[in-house]
């Protein structure tokens, strides 16, 4: 609508940008504000009094910032580790932002697709810049450049998406060849490896819940502080899920250089006294949840193929065709895959407790050649059943 106006008109540019840094701002306190009031909720729970509803502000932005990827100067070092369900609800909180304002300012060319994005994103900055200097502290410095970095890329990807996707040039774009049924491919993969990840973390801290309890109890895990600790424990779930794709690959994953989970042993050393580590093994002995995981890049494979096969036109071809492209979409699932372990890993202190979670490149190249395989020939066979 903004390409058709006069230049300088003041109902052009003007109301878009200004519906741009509302629309920011609107994202960003919606999870601040809720996370905050979720927080303060607990505190009130606690018979001791908990948390003042001014501490409970300060933690609540710092979860906030360290969704973005940002970081924690702490005594112990540098806490570096995404709250991943907070991460993803900011992102789904732009990503609708992106698209109410293409409902209201439809149609909507690249050009302001680009002026929006670059608005959300620095009114963002600013306010993730305002915050960061509010909740700096001696005892928890907050690192700005990453901070800033971290926020920025949030902000234009989920925006961007957002954007793209409701303006229709998403659609336009995939519309090409087998663009659609391997991007579906792709996501239907990468969402079923998580899941039976998820999975396989449930199952360790069910099977040792008495580790779980006991860690949670020394921790005041009565009343507000087994809320507290339960929530932290959801916060971090996708990042434990991610750890767990490193162990399905084959490489592993880390919880500081003392301890190594992986189907090829087991090196166990002191860890943070968080309940959701209950989940590690209890002896050097490779527990056999982790040898069940192996088939999870398999199965993701077989998924994206399946989904491949099922969605190509009429005239992309046949069984070969959808091989080959199987090839691809499991090749990207293990691309997403490294990506997800890269975000999900960080670092929890200096020293011993420096790198957490799975190896990116090596987890990527380990999904990568499994679910490569595994799609081709679910792709296949998929193709040709739907041709009859």
């Amino acid at each position: 609508m903004h390409s058709r106006l006069p230049k300088g008109s003041p109902t052009g540019a003007v109301p878009l940008l200004g519906l741009a840094a509302a629309a920011s701002l609107a994202a960003s306190a919606a999870a601040l504000v809720g996370l905050g009031l979720a927080i303060v909720v607990v505190q009130t729970l606690d018979p001791d009094g908990g948390r003042s509803i001014g501490d409970s502000v300060v933690l609540a932005g710092r979860l906030w910032l360290l969704a973005q990827g940002g970081e924690l100067q702490l005594p112990s070092g540098p806490l570096v580790l995404a709250p991943l369900l907070l991460t993803l609800g900011l992102a789904w909180g732009f990503s609708q932002a992106g698209r109410g304002i293409a409902r209201l300012r439809s149609p909507m060319g690249g050009g302001d697709v680009a002026r929006t994005v670059a608005v959300v994103a620095g009114v963002h900055l600013l306010l993730t810049t305002v915050l960061a200097l509010a909740f700096d502290a001696p005892d928890a410095r907050v690192g700005l450049l990453r901070t800033l970095v971290g926020a920025a890329v949030l902000a234009v990807v989920a925006t961007g998406w957002g954007l793209t996707r409701e303006s229709g040039l998403v659609a336009d774009a995939l519309d090409r060849g087998t663009a659609m049924a391997v991007a579906r491919g792709v996501l239907a993969g990468l969402l079923t490896a998580v899941a039976l990840c998820a999975v396989v973390v449930a199952v360790a801290l069910v099977s040792d819940a008495s580790g779980y309890a006991a860690l949670s109890g020394s921790l005041g895990g009565a009343g507000a502080g087994a809320v507290g600790l339960a929530g932290l424990a959801v916060l971090l779930l996708p990042a434990a899920a991610a750890a767990v794709l490193g162990l399905a690959a084959g490489p592993g994953f880390h919880v500081g250089s003392g301890t190594l989970v992986s189907v090829h042993g087991v090196t166990l050393d002191a860890v943070p006294a968080l309940p959701l580590l209950a989940a590690l093994p209890d002896t050097q002995a490779v527990p056999l949840v982790a040898f069940a995981s192996q088939v999870i890049p398999a199965l993701a494979g077989l998924v994206a193929g399946t989904t491949v096969g099922r969605w190509l036109r009429e005239e992309d071809g046949g069984s070969v065709v959808a091989g080959l492209n199987g090839i691809l979409t499991g090749v990207l699932v293990g691309v997403a895959a490294g990506v997800l372990v890269w975000v999900a890993g960080g670092s929890l202190g200096d020293g011993a407790l420096a790198e957490v979670g799975a190896p990116p490149v090596a987890t990527g190249i380990g999904i990568a050649a499994q679910s490569g395989i595994a799609a081709a020939v679910a792709a296949a066979v998929s193709r040709w059943r739907s041709l009859g």
